[in-house]
């Protein structure tokens, strides 16, 4: 078994010694005293064994098995892209609830708590202990190791503290901060009460700071372990999400401009090092059986048969049903002129059927979806993307279909961090600190740099037989104002934007960007209405089993000027039009404030209390 593998499908028993035990709602495991020794820390071979605990949680990829916890797809379904069909939309929760809490163990979490909700954390600081233990061990027997190695472990301990504590700020905000192992005779420290959201983000700059300085270069090669890239690649997105945070959120103005700028400077380690590019196609990315080599993966989780496999491309393989993305995204999509759809003069730019989007749009597009009005979602409009062209071409032909392309069989790897996410990081970074903080203004080199790049990438074969064209460039002299766009929002800020919603579509970005941006009135159906409607279908030519008797009265369509017609059994030649998602309702209406953080569950809060302690409630709950 090679140490790649071994990295994702299994565990040693020492590393699963470390991390069980206590059952605090804190979740502060004991150490084992025999293993917590001299004896086991004795090498870089240790250190590295300690860690490999980390990555199938901070670096999930598609998950294993059926798991899809942090998962593209299925995971990350709560946001104003995706419309449920069926059914009313999940609401935002509206009171304090009883618990938020885990008693599991880190090991033990791997099979799935997180708030689906927030795409953070449950309130459990069992990676903080573990980072902490690390960090603790590594100066406890620095003897043990090299300097260069010491340095470099030091470093890994600290990044994954930062990733863990960042988990739980973008759930809760304000946290307690544990910056070593806490004893359980400890009580004071243990249930002190949270720090602000500022002292803990620093902390976080710190470790990260620290971890891209001392990461040591003999690992930087690699991309199945934690290296320099990878640490500065993390860092650009934690930083860009707070320092855009404490700006539109009116916390500080002072860290803001810090974040922003050290997203700036992370994203550049990894821009400067050339080791990336944008040069191959956009589907590579993610139904490729293997991601060793590819220019654009700074970090992947590797699949095999008989070793991990997974579920998500199964998941797009054109049989298995999926929540649907909605017309409001369809809309955000510029035409291939580089364009939006209302001002460009593509042929064709207001047909919202999929055929026609396919060869309109940009080429993410096509390369996201189906180019044709498909059942199994619940928006008609399919999701492909997670599965090679192979895999997707099986959709009305089961039977002849290979296994890895169903069940849990699923083997192309997940690119876990790639370099187009560092490039628009650091391209909305800079253009927030020249708008807000007189940084240095976006040049045309800097839009070519990225978001250009980006643009650029080579069509595939498929593609091309679609009649897909690459997206002209953007250029800033000549860039046409959206009539779409918030007023709020500055119009070059307003496409770095947008060409993250295009790039990013079922990944992990979309909730926690309309919160970083203060927009989550986004999800607000009733204010949104295109977030409750598919593509245009001529349902008697593309869709016809919609016109059967289980469709009277509830299959309905909007015509060009506003009007619904409803299917009644005999007026099938009307059913033309934006499909209105079938049964799909809006969600309540929700307190916008209340939206952004989660509260802390009431038995959390009586727990401290019966200690004599105090847990303060999250603001505004």
């Amino acid at each position: 078994m090679t140490m790649k593998r071994y990295l994702f499908g299994v565990f040693s028993v020492a590393v699963m010694l470390f991390t069980a035990g206590c059952d605090d709602f804190l979740d502060r495991p004991q150490l084992n005293s025999v293993q917590d020794s001299e004896k086991y820390w004795r090498n870089e071979v240790d250190f590295r064994t300690y860690s490999v605990e980390f990555y199938p949680w901070f670096f999930t990829g598609y998950n294993s098995g059926y798991g899809t916890t942090y998962t593209p797809l299925r995971g990350y379904t709560f946001n104003d892209d995706i419309t449920s069909g069926e059914a009313k939309q999940t609401d935002f929760p509206s009171v304090v609830p009883t618990s938020v809490s885990s008693m599991r163990s880190p090991s033990q979490l791997l099979t799935g708590d997180w708030r689906t909700l927030y795409h953070g954390e449950m309130w459990n600081f069992g990676w903080v202990r573990k980072a902490n233990i690390m960090i603790d061990r590594t100066e406890k027997y620095k003897a043990n190791l090299s300097d260069a190695a010491y340095k470099h472990w030091m470093a890994v301990g600290r990044f994954f503290r930062a990733y863990a504590y960042y988990n739980l700020v973008i759930t809760f905000g304000d946290v307690p901060y544990f910056d070593k192992p806490i004893d359980e005779s400890d009580l004071v420290t243990m249930y002190k009460d949270r720090d602000p959201r500022g002292f803990v983000m620093d902390r976080i700059y710190d470790d990260l700071k620290y971890a891209i300085e001392n990461s040591y270069l003999l690992d930087n090669s690699s991309t199945q372990y934690v290296n320099k890239y990878v640490i500065a690649s993390v860092a650009s997105r934690i930083m860009l999400f707070e320092g855009t945070w404490e700006k539109y959120h009116g916390l500080s103005a002072e860290r803001s401009k810090k974040y922003l700028e050290f997203c700036k400077e992370a994203s550049e380690v990894v821009i400067n090092s050339k080791k990336y590019s944008c040069t191959r196609d956009f589907r590579s990315l993610f139904g490729s059986a293997s991601l060793a080599g590819h220019p654009e993966v700074i970090f992947y989780r590797n699949y095999a048969a008989a070793l991990v496999t997974h579920a998500i491309a199964s998941y797009s393989n054109g049989e298995e049903g999926q929540s649907g993305v909605n017309l409001q995204l369809l809309k955000s999509f510029i035409c291939n002129d580089g364009k939006p759809y209302k001002v460009s003069g593509v042929a064709n730019a207001s047909d919202f059927r999929m055929s026609e989007l396919a060869k309109s749009r940009d080429s993410r597009l096509e390369a996201t979806f189906y180019n044709f009005a498909h059942v199994k979602s619940q928006s008609l409009i399919y999701c492909d993307k997670f599965i090679s062209r192979e895999g997707a071409s099986y959709w009305n032909k089961i039977s002849q279909r290979p296994a890895q392309y169903g069940s849990n069989l699923n083997e192309n790897d997940a690119p876990v961090l790639r370099y187009a996410e560092v490039l628009l990081n650091w391209i909305e970074a800079k253009a927030e600190l020249a708008q807000t903080y007189g940084g240095d203004p976006v040049t045309q080199a800097d839009i070519d740099l990225s978001i250009n790049a980006i643009r650029n990438r080579p069509l595939d074969a498929a593609a091309i037989a679609n009649g897909v064209s690459k997206t002209a460039p953007l250029i800033l002299a000549t860039m046409v104002d959206d009539p779409d766009r918030d007023a709020d929002v500055p119009q070059l800020i307003w496409e770095i934007r947008r060409e993250r919603r295009m790039e990013f579509v079922y990944e992990h970005t979309r909730l926690l960007d309309i919160k970083r941006w203060k927009k989550i009135d986004y999800m607000d159906n009733a204010k949104y209405p295109d977030t409750m409607y598919g593509p245009w279908v001529n349902f008697s030519a593309e869709v016809p089993a919609y016109l059967s008797k289980a469709y009277e009265g509830n299959l309905i369509v909007r015509k060009a000027d506003g009007t619904l017609v409803t299917y009644n059994g005999t007026n099938g030649s009307q059913m033309v039009g934006f499909y209105k998602i079938r049964k799909a309702t809006p969600r309540n209406a929700y307190d916008y404030a209340k939206a952004y953080l989660s509260p802390i569950g009431s038995q959390e809060i009586q727990a401290y209390t019966n200690l004599g302690f105090t847990l303060t409630q999250t603001q505004g709950w």
